[in-house]
């Protein structure tokens, strides 16, 4: 497998091809108003699991318990962490009790979550990137990391902040860099079902 170094020219066509997609568009506007114009923000259960179940929906990110989640995601109070920036609260929202003593990582879903809050800060994981991320390591060695480092989030966008370096494609923020390797990773990492 040989995947084209990554370069502006390369994001760019990417983006443009993620235009094209009506049906990611569409999800992503109406995630969009949902987030930042309906429900900004995570203090009533009723607001935090209509996002829950959109997102879940949208990303099929197999939450197979929304209402669980949704209260998690009320009771850390997350709007001021959220407003600062803060990227440890990711892993908190994604260690969720299910039923009593039973946690799950919804790890992906948690990153998904707050970078509908705030796209240009929370970068998107999921396993297209994990696999397009490690790819390039192996290739190009634009950073050292292991992959359970791409499950803590601070890791996780710093070595993303190193391959936008690396690559230079300061240009992109956060949002455009995870449209190209998201659609990067679909095309060469295709799930087998």
């Amino acid at each position: 497998m040989n995947i084209t170094t990554p370069a502006p020219k390369e994001i760019q066509y990417y983006l443009k091809k993620w235009d094209s997609l009506d049906s990611y568009v569409s999800q992503e506007s109406s995630l969009k108003k949902l987030f930042s114009k309906t429900y900004p923000q995570n203090i009533e259960l009723d607001d935090v699991l209509i996002k829950v179940c959109a997102l879940n929906d949208f990303y099929s990110t197999n939450i197979f318990s929304p209402f669980a989640v949704a209260k998690h995601i009320v009771a850390l109070n997350i709007d001021k962490k959220l407003d600062k920036n803060d990227l440890e609260i990711v892993n908190k929202i994604a260690y969720v009790e299910v039923k009593e003593g039973v946690f799950k990582n919804f790890y992906s879903f948690a990153t998904k979550y707050c970078s509908h809050h705030k796209p240009t800060v929370y970068p998107i994981y999921d396993s297209y990137l994990e696999k397009i991320l490690m790819y390039f390591k192996k290739k190009d060695k634009f950073c050292t990391f292991k992959n359970a480092d791409l499950k803590t989030y601070s890791e996780f966008k710093r070595i993303l902040m190193k391959f936008r370096e690396f690559y230079e494609l300061e240009d992109f923020d956060l949002k455009q860099i995870d449209k190209y390797l998201w659609q990067l990773g679909k095309e060469h990492f295709p799930r087998k079902y």
